[in-house]
Order: structure tokens, then C-alpha cells, then sequence
């Protein structure tokens, strides 16, 4: 489109959209037709862009959020308007919450027809006010193209989000002049008061400095600041161990001697106990969620805090902090790490004393237990990073399995785990793992869900089909809703009510769909499962059927304090199985 750049062709609104677009680097999109936006599909066939038609609106704005996640681009989704559009709201609230940057475009009625409640007709600016970043709608074809332009930079700016375009259909249909630079944005200051002084970077390197318990909590932040450099280099340069939060996994190598594992409510036992510990605590890019932190009266009460953070929104929200450093991670560390003398590389006392917490991990052991014609979900993804090397990108659901994948698959490297975090989306690996492939073809994809939150996006099993994506499935079914059916055996004295759950021969809904699949039921035959979907050239189904009542462990109860774990009981079925082999 460089000749429209600088003569200012005159287009449809619809070709505006799709120029626009393309000029701004996007090279697929997910999406379901209907009629409000009929006119933008039509204008489709003229554009170097690959649309990949979705089973279910909800699938595709989870496609365009796990499409950013990997790739570190704007996802772009596209639905009609009414219920088309509402159907984005679940994916749009699952973006907004992790910080993923999105763009959903809707069609609506004519700008005539607006506020006559008109066939599928629906305030969707209204109802996505509260999660997206921002949110618009163009009445008119000379808007289009500034418009876009100003909610991609949105998007990716600053503190990253979903920003939603409704386009009337009007507006589809008119022509304009279209001139993509004529259409470029001003620039853009999510934070107007973003920065931090030089005094704040002096204070938080002597507390640095002084420290003799620290610990690095390494969030979200890492990856979307792309940051990894500049937090390695303050780990390794002060010797200083690091927590991670589950978005943070594959932020800092989890090889690294230096790190400590997952924190917060099913993180490691010692990683949590060295948190409660310490002297000192530099979060790094994450918020101090609720999952991470346990009871607030009761975290980390002696340990001062260093905030590295993108949204002063943030910066004593849930942790009052004695330093905020706020700006970009990567940008942040930059300034301070000139302050920072490296530490004697000798294993400190500190170090010692957090070796010494962990133990034999009942946890750990679970990796190393024999065959004995029982198969743990543990097994599963121990044996899946096992066999990729911890290379693969994986893609989870909500739930138990999402724990257990977190504390058995060591992710090395940024963008290897998707996952619902803030909201805990149900339904979420199954479209966001086909988003991950679209825009890593070349990498080797994972997608890993539950029984129950699989069946809600299972439809999309087709889209997998039609686009012919070279991706395995590990289906971990227990036949419950197990993490429900967890709190429910703790804390609901074993009222399983509703936790019970029907689901269908998954190895036969995939052949049904055209892919190859199989079912396991031992350790043995979860292996060899593992192998020939590894090789097998197409999609690929494995239906573990494990262990239907294991829980994930530790556990701190909702509202205890982080040091409170519930713990694996040594009287463990799994263990005393084995030690009778």
C-alpha cells in the first residue's frame, strides 16, 4: 500500500481497516463474520492478511491474546456486533488483567440505527468500558485509520492491554482518502507522571547494598519488558536468589542456581519461606496479587520492598513499599545496576539457609516413582518436559494441571508458558495455544488442559483442523472439576457437589474432527503416547486418564498467612504404592 501512503487513495472504510493494518505490521488476524461487519470481510481479499476463522468469538479473542503472548505483538481479534461482540468479553477481560497487549475490532449497526435497539445491536464500547485500556468507536470512514493506529499504540504502550474498535457499518461502507501517515498518532503518554529520581535509584542500591537476606520477586514485567539481561545481570552481580510469580516463569532460566521456583499459593514450600524470611524483597515487574502474597498483615513483615513497576497505579495498591522505582524494568535496572559492586560470589549464609528448607521434597519425588500401573498428573508433566527438553511452548487451562504444570515443567526461556493468570480463564489453552502456533509455526506447541475447562472451547478443535497446525494436545482427565473438587475435599469437608464431571472419548471427539489422538492410562503408555505425538506430522490428542482424586500441593488456604502451607500428607497413597514395588 505505499503508493496510497503518499497520495492519499480514496478507499472504503473497510479498505482503511485492512490497509491500515497491514501497514502496521499485522500479518493474521482471528475472527467469525456476521452481518455488521460483512463489509470489512469483503474488503479481505485484497490484503496480505491471513484470517483464521474461529468456532466461537470467545475462541478467538483467546487466539489474538496467546498470539501476543508468544510472539510479543498486538493480537488482533474481529467479531459482528451483538452477540459476536459479547462473546470477546471473557478474552478481553482475560487480556486486560494479565497486561496483553489486543485489539478487538466489532462491527455495529449503522450510525443511524444506533440507541433504536436494532437487530443485534449492543453498547459494547459501555460494556468493555471496564477492561480494556481504552476503547472507541468511528462513525466515519475519514476516522478509520487514525483510529487504529491510535489503539495499536495503546495497546503495546507503557503498562501493555486490550483496546476494543466498534466500526459502524456505515462507516464500512463510505469512502475516504486514506493516507497512513497523514494518520500517525501523537505521541503517547500512558503515565504522565512516569519516572522515578535519582535520590530513589540511590536509596534502593544501599538498601541493596545492606541487605543480607534478599530475595528478587521476577513477575509478568520481565517478559513484556523484555528485561531478562538487566535482571540476570543484578541476580548474578549481588548473588541474590529469585521467586517467580506464575506469569514470571520463563522470565529468569529456571536452571539458574539461583532460582528458587514458583511463589505464592501452590509455590514451593522453601520459596515461600525464604519470601517470609527475608530482609529485603525487589519486586520486579509484578503487582503482589493476592495469590502471591497470602494474608497481607502477615507478608513479609520484616522484609523492607523495592517496587520496579511500569503503572504507578500499582505502587502501594496491596504492599505498602519503602522505594517505587517506576518506569520500564528493563530501563529501570539500567539506571540502577551502575550503583550496584559485584558480591562475593561464595555461597552466603543466606544461600545456605534456603538450601537447607528444602529438604526431600514429597513434591519432588514424584518425578523419580516407579511405574506402578498408577499415572499422576505430575508424571504427565514431568515426562512432557522430559521429552522437549523444556523447549516447548505450552498453553494451560485454569486449574489444578496449570499448578502442576507450573511446578513440574521448567520453563527456560520468556514466552514459553501461556496461561491465564488474573482472571483464571477456563476454556483458555485450547485457543490460546492455536494463537501461540499461528505466530510461532516453527516452534514445537503444547496445549494442556483440564477435562472440564477442555470441553469449553472444544469446538475449536476444527479451526486446528482447517488450518492443518502441526500441535499436540495433553488432555489431563481426572473426571472432576479438580481444583473444585480440591477445595472441596479440604475445606468443604468432602462435599463433592457439582465436581463430578461427564466427558466424552476425547481420543474419538479428535478423530472426529480429523485428528489423530490417544488414549493412556500408565506411566509406560504416556511415554510412548508422547513419542508418536512428537512425531507425528499434524495435530495430535493424548487423553491421560490420571489418578481422579490427587491434589495439588503445598496449598496456602485462602486468607493464611504465606507460610501456612497445607502440605502433602507423608501418609500418601502415591508414596506407599511405590515403596511397596
Amino acid at each position: 500500500m505505499g503508493e496510497e501512503k503518499s497520495t492519499g487513495t480514496r478507499l472504503t472504510g473497510s479498505e482503511i481497516l485492512w490497509a491500515t493494518l497491514a501497514a502496521e505490521g499485522v500479518t493474521e488476524v482471528f475472527g467469525y463474520p456476521g452481518g455488521a461487519i460483512l463489509p470489512v470481510y469483503d474488503a479481505l481479499r485484497k490484503f496480505p492478511i491471513r484470517h483464521i476463522l474461529v468456532r466461537h468469538e470467545q475462541g478467538a479473542s483467546h487466539m489474538a491474546d496467546g498470539y501476543a503472548r508468544a510472539s510479543g505483538k498486538v493480537g488482533v481479534a474481529i467479531a459482528t456486533s451483538g452477540p459476536g461482540a459479547t462473546n470477546l468479553v471473557t478474552g478481553i477481560a482475560t487480556a486486560m488483567l494479565d497486561s496483553i497487549p489486543m485489539l478487538c475490532i466489532t462491527g455495529q449497526v449503522s450510525s443511524k440505527a444506533l440507541g433504536t435497539d436494532a437487530f443485534q445491536e449492543v453498547d459494547i464500547t459501555g460494556i468493555t468500558l471496564p477492561v480494556t485500556k481504552q476503547n472507541y468507536m468511528v462513525t466515519r470512514p475519514e476516522d478509520v485509520a487514525s483510529t487504529i493506529r491510535k489503539a495499536m499504540q495503546v495497546a503495546r504502550s507503557g503498562r501493555p492491554g486490550p483496546v476494543l474498535v466498534d466500526f459502524t457499518k456505515d462507516a464500512q461502507q463510505a469512502s475516504a482518502l486514506f493516507d497512513f501517515e497523514a494518520a500517525a498518532p501523537d505521541a503517547y503518554r500512558p503515565h504522565p507522571m512516569l519516572g522515578f529520581e535519582d535520590e530513589s535509584i540511590l536509596k534502593a542500591a544501599e538498601m541493596i547494598r545492606s541487605a543480607k537476606r534478599p530475595v528478587i520477586l521476577a513477575g509478568h514485567g520481565i517478559i513484556q519488558s523484555g528485561a531478562r539481561e538487566q535482571v540476570l545481570a543484578l541476580v548474578e552481580r549481588l548473588q541474590i536468589p529469585v521467586a517467580t510469580t506464575l506469569l514470571g516463569l520463563g522470565g529468569f532460566p529456571a536452571s539458574h542456581p539461583l532460582a528458587l521456583g514458583m511463589m505464592g499459593m501452590h509455590g514451593e514450600a522453601w520459596v515461600n519461606h525464604a519470601i517470609q524470611q527475608s530482609d529485603l524483597l525487589i519486586a520486579c515487574g509484578m503487582r503482589f496479587d493476592d495469590r502471591v502474597t497470602g494474608s497481607l498483615s502477615t507478608y513479609a513483615v520484616n522484609a523492607k520492598k523495592i517496587h520496579i513497576e511500569i503503572d504507578p497505579a500499582e505502587i502501594n495498591k496491596n504492599v505498602k513499599v519503602d522505594v517505587a522505582l517506576i518506569g520500564d524494568l528493563a530501563e529501570v535496572l539500567e539506571q540502577l545496576l551502575p550503583h550496584l559492586s559485584p558480591r562475593n560470589t561464595g555461597k552466603s549464609e543466606w544461600l545456605t539457609e534456603i538450601d537447607a528448607t528444602k529438604g526431600d521434597c514429597a513434591v519432588k519425588d514424584i518425578q523419580n516413582l516407579p511405574d506402578t500401573g498408577h499415572l499422576y498428573a505430575a508424571h504427565v508433566m514431568h515426562d512432557l518436559w522430559h521429552a522437549t527438553d523444556g523447549k516447548a511452548i505450552v498453553a494451560t487451562d485454569v486449574g489444578q494441571h496449570q499448578m502442576w504444570e507450573a511446578q513440574y515443567y521448567k520453563h527456560e526461556d520468556p514466552r514459553t508458558l501461556i496461561t491465564s493468570g488474573g482472571l483464571g480463564t477456563m476454556g483458555f489453552a485450547l485457543p490460546a495455544g492455536i494463537g501461540a502456533k499461528v505466530a510461532c509455526p516453527e516452534k514445537e506447541v503444547w496445549i494442556i488442559a483440564g477435562d472440564g475447562g477442555f470441553q469449553m472451547t472444544a469446538s475449536e478443535l476444527s479451526t486446528i483442523a482447517q488450518e492443518n497446525l502441526d500441535i499436540n494436545i495433553a488432555i489431563v482427565n481426572n473426571g472432576y472439576l479438580g481444583m473444585v473438587r480440591q477445595w472441596q475435599e479440604f475445606f468443604y469437608d468432602k462435599n463433592y457437589q457439582s465436581s463430578p464431571i461427564l466427558s466424552p472419548d476425547f481420543a474419538k471427539l479428535a478423530e472426529a474432527h480429523g485428528i489423530s489422538g490417544a488414549t493412556v492410562r500408565t506411566r509406560t503408555e504416556a511415554v510412548e503416547a508422547i513419542k508418536t505425538a512428537r512425531a507425528h506430522k499434524g495435530p495430535f490428542l493424548i487423553n491421560f486418564l490420571v489418578e481422579k482424586e490427587d491434589s495439588v500441593y503445598p496449598m496456602i488456604p485462602a486468607g493464611s498467612a504465606l507460610h501456612e502451607m497445607i502440605r502433602r500428607p507423608e501418609k500418601n497413597p502415591l508414596i506407599e504404592t511405590a515403596q511397596d514395588v
